[in-house]
């Protein structure tokens, strides 16, 4: 098991009883239960946290306890405060067997050129492309990406990237993305903390969370409106893009493709 993987489980077993669904622990429980293991405590401590909310799976003495069709996530409740919460299992992947839609590439190469990861470029062509404009039927604007902020009952968040948008009516909406590439999951913490941030800074606003996921195998963009369903992902609506070097090449196979009328989305 990893260093981070032996802490965590140590903190869950001091803690957790049977039938718990919810398990509180602090960050001070880290230091102590890496000296408690011979463990010099990493240097950053919020990465144990974080490996676990976004990249790893738990140790399997922890994910045993949970009842089938459920699992335990571990979400922020305030400053250096976090909890273990029983939460049903999501398992959100792209559906190969949806007809990506093609869209003109627009993206500047020498962003392509240079970009620094993969995260970064998905936001870029998203960006440039105006896939979120499409996917919604409305107009967006991009406000900020990355925001790091702090949320009352939750602690420090970080938001991939924050849009404003507005329909043909007049109504306002709060777009927050989180971006994933390869093998990363779409993940009901980020989800949770997205909505709870857009729900207390933007009460009068609609809040409409978006997870956009770059398919490597056949360079889909895969974009999902999301919902949250008891601390549980829940998809409403899923479309791929795939952007096209050139759209002359592909006028016969966009006009009787594409030129389906869909309905808005938010109207």
């Amino acid at each position: 098991m990893s260093k981070y993987g032996s802490i965590i489980a140590s903190i869950f077993a001091e803690k957790y009883e049977e039938r718990m669904e919810e398990v509180p622990f602090t960050r001070e429980d880290l230091i102590s239960h890496a000296h408690k293991l011979g463990i010099t405590p990493p240097k950053n401590l919020g990465d144990v946290v974080y490996s676990f909310r976004y990249r790893a799976d738990l140790p399997t003495s922890i994910a045993r306890t949970a009842p089938t069709g459920y699992t335990w996530i571990i979400v922020g409740t305030g400053d250096a405060r976090y909890s273990f919460l029983k939460s049903r299992q999501s398992n959100i992947q792209p559906n190969s067997a949806l007809l990506p839609i093609l869209v003109p590439q627009s993206t500047p190469e020498i962003l392509s050129l240079y970009s620094l990861s993969d995260e970064q470029s998905l936001l870029s062509k998203v960006r440039y492309n105006k896939i979120l404009d499409l996917f919604l039927g409305i107009v967006t604007y991009s406000m900020q990406n990355h925001l790091r902020t702090k949320v009352e009952g939750i602690g420090q968040i970080e938001i991939d990237e924050l849009y404003i948008g507005v329909n043909k009516i007049g109504q306002q909406f709060i777009i927050p993305v989180q971006a994933k590439a390869g093998n990363d999951k779409i993940g009901v913490v980020q989800l949770y903390q997205d909505i709870t941030f857009c729900r207390t800074k933007f009460p009068d606003l609609i809040c409409v969370p978006i997870a956009v996921h770059f398919s490597e195998a056949d360079s889909r963009i895969c974009m999902f409106r999301l919902a949250l369903d008891h601390f549980s992902v829940a998809i409403v609506e899923e479309k791929h893009y795939r952007l096209a070097q050139s759209f002359a090449f592909y006028d016969g196979y966009v006009r009787n493709v594409n030129a389906e009328n869909a309905p808005l989305l938010i109207d």
